[in-house]
């Protein structure tokens, strides 16, 4: 099979933070594109830019040689492509599926077993990266699925991605995420933990924040972070529910598969903890949190600081 052109139909779902810049990326790059979300103000300014809007799942799947899809959980996803309405059941035979949504491997596995009983072909394609990164094309992508239709659908991905790697069979995509996911869950956690450290023992907060950012511990994803969380920017580039969402979908997957994860299941209490309070900012907000229990700043103050920020999430 040879790799698909910018001329076939391709069609999205879910049109949040990272799906609408995803989508705009296609369009730039000379795809057609259908977008469809519940939420009409997300689609209407793809709209404008050039986009047609679905007017439900099945009218996209039906007008659509490509279905894609960017959701918030495994309930989502389900809905989405299950059922007389999904997408499963409109797409034409022999059509491609990419589903991005960072799910259980479970659910990925049934998504590709219940598409290839009606003859289409599903790839779990996780996504690793920022809302800028799905802004300027330098996204990780983590396939699982076939690897025959995997090479087919490189053009897509190329536009998406800087880098993207082929990890196995369907459900090893979304696995994968989770082991990444798990790094930067607790990698955050611990990074709060020095933080509040250095500070108690009275080193400047900005100074301590700043050379943490250069040295060669921490992790590259997280080197951005240390800059915003030293201005106290908590806007959200990945949110802290979703990042509770991942943790619990990472400790499932290991109970399932009888796993130990003591440094995780502590960070998710952490996460969770701080879930209460501010769920819309960053997951680094946890670095606030900490300081709050180690008294660098009065207990309660990492909320109120968080909503001072509300202007910043705006801009």
């Amino acid at each position: 099979m040879d790799p698909i052109s910018n001329s076939i139909r391709l069609g999205f779902v879910g049109i949040g933070n990272m799906g609408s810049r995803i989508a705009r990326r296609l369009m730039d790059h000379g795809y057609t594109v259908m977008v469809y979300d519940t939420d009409y103000e997300k689609v209407s300014a793809l709209e404008m830019h050039g986009a047609e809007v679905a007017v439900s799942v099945a009218d996209l799947a039906r007008k659509s040689d490509v279905a894609l899809s960017c959701l918030t959980n495994d309930e989502a996803v389900r809905n989405v492509y299950l059922g007389a309405d999904g997408i499963l059941s409109n797409l034409r035979l022999g059509s491609l599926v990419l589903e991005m949504s960072t799910v259980s491997p479970n659910t990925s596995r049934e998504i590709s077993h219940q598409g290839h009983e009606r003859g289409l072909n599903v790839l779990d394609i996780a996504i690793s990266g920022s809302t800028p990164a799905a802004e300027q094309g330098t996204l990780t992508l983590l396939a699982g699925g076939d690897i025959e239709i995997f090479n087919v659908v490189e053009p897509i991905l190329r536009v998406i991605a800087r880098q993207y790697f082929y990890l196995g069979p369907s459900g090893s995509g979304t696995t994968m995420k989770l082991v990444v996911n798990t790094l930067l869950g607790v990698g955050m956690q611990t990074v709060a933990e020095a933080v509040a450290l250095g500070q108690k023992a009275g080193l400047d907060r900005h100074r301590l924040l700043d050379v943490l950012a250069k040295t060669a511990v921490i992790a590259p994803a997280l080197v951005g972070k240390l800059g915003r969380v030293s201005e106290e920017d908590y806007s959200p580039q990945f949110p802290l529910q979703l990042m509770n969402k991942d943790f619990r979908l990472i400790l499932e997957t290991a109970a399932e598969l009888r796993v130990p994860m003591p440094a995780t299941a502590a960070a998710f209490q952490i996460n969770s903890a701080e879930l209460g309070g501010e769920s819309g900012e960053d997951f680094s907000i946890v670095v606030e949190l900490m300081e709050a229990l180690a008294r660098i700043r009065p207990l309660g103050e990492e909320a109120q600081a968080g909503t001072s920020n509300n202007r910043k999430r705006l801009q």
